[in-house]
């Protein structure tokens, strides 16, 4: 530590914030659920930074928020989602509980415990700059509605701090991998199995076929994975298969890979005569990889945490988030800020509360030094 006096954040006000957030569930597919979480969370930044929200309205999804800190031109954007992979109603089986220095609830480590981190890291900081906070309704899917308002306002800032909560052991992220989901249809001919196959296309066996093809285009050693996790086809067991159906998942660590990888997919041809294909699908998010910007933020942090009394490591990640979009376009993007914890869309989530105080007071240093 430099001697720098180090702020301590307020522990009972932030787990009573996070209670209220947890209590909120807000499933993605919900609007009526995440709205409600929205007015929760543009409540908990009124109270600390005095600021309204900006509220960007959406028929389709929950609305998105955007709370603006100051005036000028490129601010500091902190990203953050108050949407969830949990059904409505599992509070009833995972109650929010605090247990020593541990928080468990659904949605507590991913990730709302970043944006009470975020609300509570403003209120105590002087930036140099305009802060812009992003608080949207769809990230755990896919974030399809909310990902242009995430663009724009990101090709406006000098960098971009993603609340995501922290590897587990504590590591910021400084590349995800991209993410390109395929469907995979196949047509064959139906016949009877027994009487006369030979007037048959199966498509199962075109489709088995082509799951090796999909394999084989993977290459583990570059970062290129492919996982075909779902199939379906055909009727009954004495009926040659007229359809079947698989779900890829393409993971890629460059830009480079998804081209090569993509093109290939959409490019497949039938293995069997008279069998027929059709590829739909492409790229949701671009790989976030590790640029010279966000080398940059990560030794700031790094050198940040020392002066706060923790040391913070960086790591990688196959998962993709909101900062694969701000990456992707080239502004230095920094991942992985929020606490320290595990269990992410498990029922083991929770979160480690030294961590994430430790974490607030490391964000609010961050936003003034940039």
């Amino acid at each position: 530590m430099d001697g720098t006096l180090v702020q301590r954040p307020d522990r009972t006000a932030m787990l009573a914030a996070l209670e209220r957030l947890v209590l909120a569930e807000s499933p993605s597919f919900d609007k009526a659920r995440c709205d409600a979480c929205a007015d929760q969370v543009a409540d908990l930044f009124r109270q600390r930074t005095g600021v309204s929200a900006l509220r960007h309205r959406r028929h389709d999804r929950g609305d998105h928020l955007e709370i603006r800190i100051g005036d000028g031109a490129e601010p500091i954007v902190l990203l953050c989602h108050h949407d969830t992979v949990w059904p409505e109603g599992t509070l009833a089986r995972l109650p929010f509980q605090v247990d020593g220095d541990r928080v468990r609830g659904p949605g507590s480590y991913d990730m709302k415990a970043g944006i009470v981190e975020a609300a509570f890291a403003l209120e105590g900081s002087s930036p140099k700059r305009p802060v812009v906070v992003l608080s949207t309704s769809d990230e755990e899917i896919g974030s399809a509605s909310s990902r242009a308002l995430i663009e724009e306002t990101a090709r406006q800032a000098v960098a971009v701090l993603v609340l995501e909560p922290a590897a587990s052991g504590g590591a910021i992220k400084t590349a995800r991998k991209g993410i390109a989901d395929f469907i995979l249809e196949v047509e064959g001919r139906a016949a009877h199995a027994g009487v006369e196959p030979e007037k048959g296309i199966s498509a199962i066996e075109e489709l088995a076929q082509q799951v090796l093809a999909l394999k084989a285009l993977g290459d583990p050693a570059a970062g290129t994975t492919i996982n075909v996790g779902v199939i379906d086809g055909g009727t009954r067991p004495n009926v040659v298969a007229a359809h079947a159906r698989a779900e890829i998942d393409v993971r890629f660590t460059r830009a480079s890979e998804a081209e090569r990888v993509v093109g290939a997919i959409n490019d497949l041809q039938p293995k069997l005569a008279g069998a027929r294909l059709r590829v739909s699908g492409g790229v949701d998010r671009p790989p976030m990889e590790r640029s010279a910007g966000t080398i940059r933020l990560a030794q700031l942090a790094q050198r940040l945490a020392g002066e706060v009394g923790f040391a913070l490591t960086e790591t990688s990640t196959g998962g993709g988030s909101d900062g694969n979009f701000t990456a992707a376009i080239g502004v230095a993007t920094l991942d992985g800020l929020g606490p320290d914890g595990g269990g992410a869309h498990a029922d083991s989530e929770h979160l480690l509360i030294a961590s994430w105080l430790d974490r607030t007071e490391l964000l609010r240093r961050l936003i003034e030094a940039l």
